[in-house]
């Protein structure tokens, strides 16, 4: 699989890299419910596939998503590269609560450590900057995390540029972690260059919309989605920007089936065009998501297929005008 290397740091990236958002279960931005086996069977399956790395966060399933990454973490001698988060908790009701306060970051990132069962996070990342008057605060315990030993790099997700020049006074940003896809380039407008600019590494997470980019939607699955599926509240489930999608996607098939690739894999390295990019995040609950998106890492979309996908993406954005 290919690699690159995120930002400043020594770690070196598949390209393609294990989501651990869905294997959580049940929570208030949940994917339904979700069979523990088959996560953790998920995980090895990714790394035979060649994948080096696996990002998680405390909140995925209010800190099951670590748990069984822990799990898999014990029973295999492989030895891959861990992101996961703070800055998002839980209250009693089980709804999610931001906080960037020092000392909660600090017990957050004990409380990681134990669930995966390691002993050095290799990226810790700001989940949101929310409350925004409290980054600086969160990342100057961040590097006193880092000095300790516990944490090798610090990263931050979905901040704007502004927000990351703030932190870069305190410690280093290694990277960001912006949603990035076809039916969203925001990132595109200021934050890719200026992470390339200083040297930021860019790993994309979302980068086949929550599965409306591979393929294997239609309205009626988007009826039969659990009732706690998160999927339901988002607009990009909602139209007009669903049917929109769905046409899109009809197009996307040629090319991809043109190359004896899959949407998935189309979208995938569509986000990895970009050199900015150091790696995109593939979300999988099942061993047979990763073995399908994995083979993304090692194909660069031509110049031919990109200036296709680009008339395709700019006659949606007209039907939604």
């Amino acid at each position: 699989m290919q690699m690159r290397q995120l930002g400043y740091t020594d770690l070196k990236l598949t390209t393609v890299g294990l989501g651990t958002w869905a294997m959580g279960g049940p929570w208030q931005f949940g994917w339904g419910p979700q069979d523990d086996d088959e996560a953790i069977a998920a995980i090895p399956a990714a790394l035979d596939t060649g994948i080096n790395w696996i990002d998680t966060a405390p909140v995925y399933g209010l800190g099951h998503s670590e748990e069984l990454v822990g799990k898999a973490l014990k029973a295999t001698s492989q030895k891959p590269i861990i992101a996961t988060k703070c800055s998002l908790l839980w209250n009693e009701k089980r709804e999610k609560v931001s906080c960037l306060k020092s000392q909660s970051i600090r017990d957050e990132c004990h409380a990681s450590l134990k669930r995966l069962g390691i002993e050095t996070i290799d990226l810790y990342q700001i989940h949101w900057p929310e409350p925004d008057e409290d980054i600086e605060q969160a990342w100057e315990e961040m590097a006193a995390l880092v000095q300790e030993g516990k944490i090798r790099f610090l990263g931050v997700s979905n901040f704007n540029v502004e927000q990351i020049k703030r932190l870069q006074k305190i410690h280093p940003v290694a990277s960001l972690q912006p949603p990035y896809s076809m039916l969203h380039r925001e990132v595109e407008d200021e934050l890719l260059d200026f992470c390339a600019q200083n040297n930021i590494g860019v790993v994309a997470y979302s980068p086949m919309q929550r599965g409306l980019l591979t393929g294997k939607f239609s309205q009626e699955r988007l009826a039969d989605l659990p009732l706690d599926d998160h999927r339901r509240k988002n607009p990009d489930f909602h139209e007009p920007q669903f049917t929109a999608t769905l046409e899109l996607v009809e197009q996307l098939k040629e090319i991809a089936e043109r190359n004896g690739k899959t949407l998935a894999q189309l979208a995938l390295s569509w986000v990895l065009r970009r050199p900015e990019v150091t790696a995109a995040i593939a979300g999988a609950r099942r061993g047979r998501q990763i073995l399908e998106t994995a083979p993304a890492s090692d194909w660069n979309l031509s110049k031919e297929d990109i200036e296709q996908i680009e008339q395709l993406l700019a006659e949606r954005q007209a039907k939604l005008k």
